[in-house]
């Protein structure tokens, strides 16, 4: 038998996170079979830390893919060669599949309709669309069409409401298996020097630059705070920074006030001293041990909520964490996040996102609806097996 080839479609860096879980299980079923991939968005790192191939060169966009939230970052893309650009991963991705068996395509309607413009078979993970947003999805008539061609085998939804939605609007072949970024969260056993009695709270500051890095000053504004309101030794505080941040750690901490001693920024005044311990390697461990994330990130606190974790966010200066962004994850996510200010967080928000913070980890009703929460939301892990699965089986029939 042929050795099959597959291509992965993406257009987001959390729905390469996605695809990145599946060609995971899917080499452990099927190492024999041939993966590409073709990020839409972003440069693809994380399909290059698994050596998955890329067909066409990639630019990281002033958008972040978040045009959605300011259509003047559309000027800003256009500026860059965005139409340029989209015409060579077009090209690329028809040029590809003349010899390709199936297209696995994780995102929304772009990468619906990219699959569809090829004559091969295809899979979506419709990941970016969720009928927690609204109630009901707006399908639109182009979606419709995308979903319902016989070339297009199957439709994963990012959550049970949405499946069960989708049936509704005649997308009978809409399901949910569980969603993929939930299974790559099992502690490694990182030695995060815990204290045994306080009270662990996660920094999630997100993953573009240089957005993370003003993600980051103000969470550490906010972690002060915390301090303030809760008292010192109450809580300890583990950051899970990308690489590319790391490098930057002291330039934020002199720029604070803070004190930089390699992973480790320190804080003290005559009330109190804090210590905040930055890791890129215990992402899985910092969530796992995590009495309660504050946050600005995307798929990140999905996976935070999802291990039933409680997250407050509080709202940035974008282009992608602002609080359009947070609302609609709040919608998305349900109970298990707060967001605080409908601003760029100043002081005043700052503070009362604090007080939050203390308020959260009393309220133990609240933290079980977390988890509880969590499941319903994002499913239990296994999700990236059973797409994985559903390939194989597709394509030992061909």
């Amino acid at each position: 038998m042929k050795t099959k080839n597959i291509l992965f479609l993406s257009n987001g860096h959390g729905e390469d996170t996605h695809n990145c879980q599946i060609i995971k299980a899917l080499t452990k079923i099927s190492p024999d079979i041939n993966i590409s991939a073709m990020p839409i968005v972003g440069s693809g790192n994380s399909y290059k830390s698994l050596n998955i191939p890329i067909i066409n060169p990639t630019a990281n966009m002033p958008s972040g893919g978040f045009l959605y939230l300011n259509p003047l970052l559309l000027l800003q893309d256009l500026k860059k060669g965005l139409i340029s650009l989209t015409w060579q991963q077009l090209q690329a991705v028809w040029k590809f599949t003349k010899n390709c068996d199936l297209i696995m395509a994780t995102g929304d309607i772009v990468v619906a309709a990219i699959a569809y413009s090829t004559k091969v078979p295809y899979i979506v993970f419709l990941s970016a669309d969720s009928s927690y947003y609204e109630g009901r999805i707006n399908l639109g008539l182009i979606l419709p069409k995308l979903l319902n061609n016989s070339r297009c085998l199957k439709v994963f939804a990012r959550d049970t409401f949405t499946a069960k939605d989708l049936n509704q609007q005649g997308i009978k072949k809409a399901e949910f298996v569980g969603t993929p970024v939930m299974d790559n969260l099992t502690s490694t056993g990182k030695n995060l020097l815990l204290k045994p009695k306080l009270f662990t709270i996660a920094i999630l500051p997100g993953s573009r630059l240089p957005e993370a890095g003003k993600n980051l000053c103000l969470l550490l504004k906010l972690v002060r705070e915390i301090v303030k309101v809760m008292g010192e030794n109450v809580c300890q505080f583990r950051a899970t920074i990308v690489p590319i941040l790391m490098s930057e750690l002291e330039a934020i901490s002199t720029s604070e006030g803070w004190e930089y001693q390699g992973n480790k920024l320190i804080f003290s005044t005559k009330e109190f001293s804090i210590e905040v311990i930055c890791y890129e390697d215990a992402f899985a461990d910092i969530l796992q041990y995590s009495n309660l994330v504050i946050g600005m990130a995307g798929t990140a606190i999905e996976q935070a909520v999802g291990l039933g974790k409680p997250v407050i966010t509080i709202p940035g200066n974008g282009p992608s964490f602002t609080y359009r962004f947070a609302e609609a994850q709040t919608r998305l996510l349900g109970s298990s996040v707060q967001v605080i200010g409908k601003q760029p967080a100043n002081s005043l928000i700052l503070q009362e996102a604090a007080q939050k913070v203390k308020e959260v980890l009393a309220d133990q009703e609240y933290l079980e609806a977390c988890i509880q929460n969590g499941l319903e939301r994002m499913g239990k892990p296994g999700g990236s097996e059973k797409i994985a699965n559903y390939i194989v089986q597709y394509l030992s029939k061909q």
